[in-house]
């Protein structure tokens, strides 16, 4: 354990890759997503940003006539409220019937969620939801409590990594980089700049992330097949 805690300490200075990684490393954790009901006029299309990817972490039918992206920082509360009440609604109501196909990307709002998404992709794409779901469910204890990193550690521990798979997780320059290079293509693309955001249909949402608030943008689009 002293060997962990000596490992993760020493990550506390972030590797600075590109695209400006450095810049919002300092970022605070949290911002607020907008809670207004009624959802604004929506964002232009935004090309192949709004394309599903062998990369990107899905789960429902690729054939569900309604996509939502959802980009998220794993150090905001409203992100964790959406993943641990929302997301199982609309999942029960949509995704399982084939209604509805969710994609998570990731969008970290300072070095602790920047790490925290490293840790669920090191996990392997068949266990990297159940990294997420942990994440957010434990995020008060890791995201907030005295001991950031020693929490990391034993979370990464219960999901079977060692010592030595976390340290090389962290030291993975290429892998934060992607990550990086997804939360600018975000801001770009679709003018994110909270979270959780959503773009459902190659279009942002911008109204509230409760989930008769997204319902109330999913409904009309299944009605129409997917398109409007």
């Amino acid at each position: 354990m002293r060997n962990m805690l000596v490992i993760l300490g020493g990550l506390a200075v972030v590797v600075v890759v590109g695209v400006g990684l450095y810049q919002w490393l300092g970022k605070p954790a949290v911002t607020v997503a907008p809670q207004a009901e009624a959802p604004a006029a929506p964002a232009p299309m935004a090309g192949d940003a709004a394309k599903v990817r062998d990369s990107d972490f899905v789960i429902g039918s690729p054939s569900a006539p309604v996509t939502l992206i959802e980009y998220a920082s794993l150090t905001c509360p409203h992100c964790a409220e959406f993943h641990n009440a929302v997301l199982p609604r609309l999942k029960k109501e949509y995704v399982d019937p084939g209604k509805l196909r969710v994609v998570y990307r990731d969008f970290p709002l300072n070095a602790g969620a920047l790490r925290a998404s490293a840790l669920a992709r090191c996990s392997g794409r068949e266990r990297f939801f159940g990294f997420l779901d942990l994440l957010f469910k434990r995020q008060a204890q890791w995201a907030f409590g005295p001991n950031p990193m020693a929490a990391l550690g034993e979370i990464a521990a219960l999901g079977g990594l060692t010592e030595k798979d976390l340290a090389a997780c962290f030291e993975d320059s290429k892998l934060l980089e992607q990550i990086a290079l997804q939360k600018k293509e975000a801001e770009e693309k679709f003018g994110v700049d909270s979270t959780p955001s959503f773009i459902i249909n190659g279009r942002k949402h911008t109204g509230s992330p409760s989930y008769e608030g997204l319902k109330a943008a999913i409904d009309p689009l299944i009605s129409a097949g997917g398109k409007k």
